[in-house]
């Protein structure tokens, strides 16, 4: 696993340790900065499963100014602080042991807003619909902001959630992006 463009490109990342987290395949992550990029002018972004960091650290390499970082598990944390570490991006990142429902309670309440917020749950617990109508029953997606969503290609999303539309679909092999974003924006 490594950063595939921008500043900190070529730096190796470490995979967080066991069976617990599913890393997102380099050829997926291009993909997907190729679909909402592939660069940024700034801006800051979700992640809500965080993993090994991955995704965050390709944004931030990419441009992004700021992101926020979460997941539950503490050894995925611990990978997190490493990766950001190796490339050197510890502070322009919050990295939280979270559960993602309490993770998004506690954004809405300091009135946080993201540019790209991107949610890869594991397959078998997700509860994306829940979680993309509390994101846009409290305005944490930015009006010009997208939302990435990873998830098994049995898993079918809606094409609406309030005010997010679903703009584009892609399959790689048992794995889907979903990309959504504000109505008429």
């Amino acid at each position: 696993m490594r950063v595939i463009s921008g500043k900190q490109k070529g730096l190796h990342l470490k995979a967080v340790p066991g069976q617990s987290t599913r890393p997102t395949t380099d050829k997926v992550k291009e993909s997907i900065f190729n679909m909402v990029g592939p660069y940024f002018d700034g801006g800051s972004m979700l992640d809500l499963y965080g993993g090994s960091g991955s995704i965050s650290i390709e944004s931030l390499s990419r441009g992004m100014e700021h992101a926020v970082i979460v997941d539950r598990d503490k050894k995925a944390i611990e990978t997190i602080h490493g990766n950001l570490k190796i490339c050197k991006l510890e502070d322009k990142a919050e990295v939280y042991r979270a559960e993602s429902s309490r993770a998004l309670k506690a954004l809405h309440k300091k009135g946080s807003q993201f540019h790209f917020i991107f949610l890869d749950p594991p397959y078998l617990k997700q509860r994306l619909t829940d979680e993309l109508q509390f994101i846009d029953e409290h305005e944490i997606l930015h009006s010009s902001g997208k939302i990435v969503v990873e998830h098994v290609a049995t898993l079918e999303l809606g094409d609406t959630y309030g005010s997010l539309t679903k703009i584009r679909e892609e399959r790689y092999g048992d794995t889907v992006i979903t990309i959504f974003s504000k109505v008429g924006e």
